[in-house]
């Protein structure tokens, strides 16, 4: 299978993202030399997003055990550190010490089955 394009970087297969499941964490680099950023991915009423993994109150990874980024009702991503609650479809903070702040997006798509991360976007 070809990739979607010269900047794209797999993520994983879509069949690893269950509907407000597991999420997958990954790793980006915007340069060769440049510090690894922590993200994610997960599947929310049927699309992928994905976000850099840094609660806006703290730069604290959100899930609380690797991939673990929903609340208990599978509503919102939450911060297992301050307990802010981000909306999946656009990581806005709905509540906790970050309200009105958002997740940093990272651009994904899916197609054939895999999930790619679009590298030669901006973040």
């Amino acid at each position: 299978m070809d990739k979607p394009n010269t900047g794209a970087v797999y993520v994983c297969d879509s069949d690893e993202l269950k509907e407000a499941g597991v999420g997958v964490r990954f790793e980006l680099r915007t340069s060769p030399t440049s510090t690894p950023l922590p993200a994610f991915a997960v599947r929310s009423q049927g699309q992928v997003v994905a976000y850099l993994n840094q609660c806006r109150h703290v730069a604290m990874e959100l899930d609380w055990q690797a991939g673990y980024f929903f609340d208990h009702e599978r509503r919102y991503l939450m911060c297992a550190t301050h307990g802010a609650l981000y909306e999946p479809q656009t990581g806005l903070c709905v509540s906790g010490p970050c309200r009105g702040q958002s997740l940093i997006p990272v651009p994904v798509i899916e197609k054939e089955h895999k999930i790619w991360w679009l590298s030669d976007l901006p973040l």
